[in-house]
């Protein structure tokens, strides 16, 4: 069955599920950027206080544009200074007629404002927080706040990314943020099942240091079997466990152009061999069996590299796929962009913005045959759904509109 991506979809798992999202940065926007993919209304309270990179004043800028529309991308805008008593009033308002709020504050913000859980179940009894920090609600460090890459250096992440003679080195972006975006949406989901069957809501308590740490499955393997004397290492391209040879990243023909190599078998290496034309250093006694070629991994890898680097990446990959060795370009982001796998399954989406103009964002990375959701829209201008929430949502008057904005709640 083939779905179309740029039909508007009505059949929405979550649709009539209301979110009131207080969140910025990468991975609270992220969580309920999913949540909005498959239908719910998720209200995004914005602040002139906001960092460009999450849509504040600023959002038009380089930084902001792309980060705004892929992490936001069907969200309607308010904007709140939650400094004054009547923006805080309209937060409760609307916590009393949504299903979930979500925030990624450090602790103290939300109690700062009586939106703590206690305090918003008070008003609404069904609802289902979701708190994203750094290191949880409990514990020694649950008032720290932190950012990407210094959850995944304290997480053991960085110390195991890189090769062995170089410093360590971590993932390029901010990756415990997608991945603590995940699990909030996950527990928002997990949330909601309950809450279908006993009519109760609940706190969801999702740290970020935990939902990396729960990556890193040969170092808990390790810790399982050693104890406290594990002591992994960076390994490069190379598996820690259990790895075959060649394996890994190699250069090939054209600038910074590359081609990862997987070869676990002696069948597959016999198959390597003959597909790159039976060389005569394929031949040597160091490459014999699996074991050998494991054992003499450096001086391998430069011989592979010596035939990569006379081919380019991508008929590297299409020789070796064709006999059954795993291979595959590292692809760039101008090659993600025309990747045809992704253009088949309707990845990368173009959409419109608030001011009519079309955005390419990233869609869901799965297909629902019954509810398959997606995006329809890019990001809102800031603040611009206002006027619909307050007053259609809430249905304020325009006496209690004018009083809120003589008294600077709308930021």
């Amino acid at each position: 069955m083939v779905l179309n991506a740029d039909s508007h979809q009505t059949a929405l798992a979550l649709k009539g599920i209301r979110v009131l999202d207080f969140t910025w940065i990468h991975a609270g926007p992220s969580a309920t950027r999913i949540l909005s993919d498959q239908g719910a209304e998720v209200i995004k309270v914005e602040s002139n206080n906001a960092l460009s990179v999450v849509g504040g004043p600023a959002s038009a800028t380089a930084r902001g544009l792309g980060q705004r529309h892929n992490w936001n991308a069907g969200k309607l805008s308010i904007s709140l200074n939650m400094k004054t008593p009547q923006a805080v009033d309209i937060a409760r308002r609307l916590v009393a007629v949504s299903d979930v709020v979500a925030e990624n504050f450090s602790g103290r913000v939300m109690p700062s404002w009586g939106l703590d859980y206690d305090s918003i179940r008070a008003i609404n009894p069904g609802i289902i927080m979701l708190s994203m920090s750094g290191f949880g609600r409990i514990g020694p460090w649950k008032d720290r706040v932190s950012y990407g890459q210094t959850l995944q250096a304290w997480s053991g992440f960085t110390q195991l990314t890189g090769f062995p003679d170089t410093d360590p080195s971590g993932p390029a972006s901010a990756y415990s943020d997608a991945v603590g975006g995940m699990a909030g949406a996950q527990a928002v989901l997990l949330a909601l099942i309950h809450r279908a069957r006993t009519g109760r809501g609940q706190w969801l308590d999702v740290s970020q240091f935990e939902s990396l740490s729960a990556l890193l499955e040969t170092l808990v393997l390790d810790m399982s079997a050693n104890g406290p004397a594990a002591a992994m290492t960076r390994s490069g391209n190379r598996l820690p466990h259990g790895g075959g040879a060649p394996h890994g990243a190699y250069r090939c023909s054209g600038e910074d152009r590359w081609v990862a190599i997987s070869v676990f078998s002696d069948d597959e290496w016999r198959a390597f061999v003959d597909a790159i034309g039976n060389p005569q250093w394929t031949e040597d006694q160091r490459f014999v069996t699996g074991e050998d070629r494991c054992r003499n991994a450096d001086t391998l890898d430069s011989f592979v590299e010596s035939w990569t680097m006379q081919h380019t990446a991508e008929d590297v990959m299409g020789l070796l796929q064709a006999v059954g060795v795993a291979a595959g370009v590292v692809q760039t982001g101008a090659d993600l962009s025309r990747d045809p796998q992704l253009q088949e399954r309707g990845f990368f989406r173009r959409v419109m913005d608030h001011q009519g103009e079309y955005r390419t964002i990233e869609s869901a990375p799965y297909r629902l045959s019954r509810t398959p959701g997606n995006v329809t829209r890019g990001a809102p201008d800031f603040g611009s759904d206002l006027t619909y929430v307050l007053r259609e949502v809430l249905g304020m008057s325009d006496d209690e509109l004018a009083d809120c904005a003589i008294a600077g709640a709308f930021d």
